[in-house]
């Protein structure tokens, strides 16, 4: 099989385990639950569990206790889109080829949709006590990572950072430091996950982390490029909102041809670090590599 059946098949087995870690639609409260279903099986490449999942499997996981965490980081990834996707943020119309959870279910929704997402995740993660209470000291290593790099050290302060920083010309350092925590987190949390729940060790770990934060910044940079280069067709989403939300990005800052160079060169120095670890099989190396070639 060869590398894109594998990631096909890979994304058929995560939505399958994503399906089922939603609530049941029922109760007063069954339009919250439509709406979280709406957004989170929208569809995606579903990068960050599969890293989740591959990185586990890289130490020597064989478990399902990966499972809840992997439903877990996905529900906090598509939190995050639907409040992008908010007219007081990006006011996105499309996202994944259809309409924005707000535009469908109104903007009330759309904020509970988000904070029900995010809540639900760390019940998700949780379930994993349950299914393994021998390994709860790395369950509990694994759900700290996930809040601290979903949080004020993460995620949210770097969208806090970059959202106010629309419009104003800002230095390189501060562009690494949105980058490394809006969208480098979570890929960091999901790398660091895997390996914690496998068992590997601090130093291990860190390097884990290393390594995902080269991906976070090459994937990132190469949305920049597809926002000035990709389509609405083949994104599934607006593109030039970047210039339409006055945001200063890679592109801008360093030129078409340099973002394509710091995109090839994070990815080649993750994978460089990652052959260390020896792999079992080339997927999750591909899998990066894939990263550079993408277009959407």
């Amino acid at each position: 099989m060869n590398f894109k059946d594998m990631q096909i098949e890979k994304t058929r087995k995560i939505e399958e385990i994503l399906k089922s870690y939603l609530p049941k639609a029922e109760g007063y409260q069954q339009l919250i639950m439509e709406a979280m279903e709406y957004s989170l099986m929208a569809g995606g490449k579903r990068l960050r569990p599969m890293l989740m999942q591959e990185t586990y499997r890289l130490f020597g996981g064989t478990g399902r206790v990966i499972e809840p965490f992997m439903a877990a980081i996905e529900m906090i990834h598509t939190y995050s889109l639907v409040h992008d996707d908010l007219p007081a943020m990006d006011d996105d119309e499309y996202r994944r080829g259809r309409k924005t959870t707000h535009v469908v279910y109104g903007e009330d929704m759309g904020i509970l949709a988000g904070d029900a997402l995010l809540n639900y995740a760390f019940e998700t993660a949780a379930q994993a006590f349950d299914m393994e209470p021998s390994q709860s000291l790395r369950i509990g290593k694994a759900l700290q990572i996930l809040g601290r790099k979903a949080g004020i050290y993460g995620m949210i302060g770097g969208q806090v950072v970059d959202v106010k920083s629309s419009g104003e010309m800002i230095s390189g350092e501060k562009m690494d430091f949105i980058y490394r925590l809006k969208t480098g987190a979570l890929i960091e949390s999901s790398m660091m996950i895997g390996a914690v729940l496998a068992g590997a060790g601090a130093e291990e770990i860190r390097q884990v982390e290393e390594i995902a934060g080269k991906v976070g910044m090459a994937f990132q940079i190469q949305d920049d490029i597809l926002d000035v280069t990709g389509t609405m067709e083949v994104l599934g989403k607006p593109v030039h909102s970047d210039e339409k939300n006055e945001k200063m990005t890679y592109v801008v800052w360093k030129g078409m041809d340099t973002a394509k160079q710091e995109v090839e060169k994070f990815s080649r120095e993750a994978i460089f670090s990652l052959k260390k670890f020896h792999p079992a099989d080339s997927y999750l190396e591909e899998l990066l590599e894939s990263l550079i070639y993408r277009e959407r």
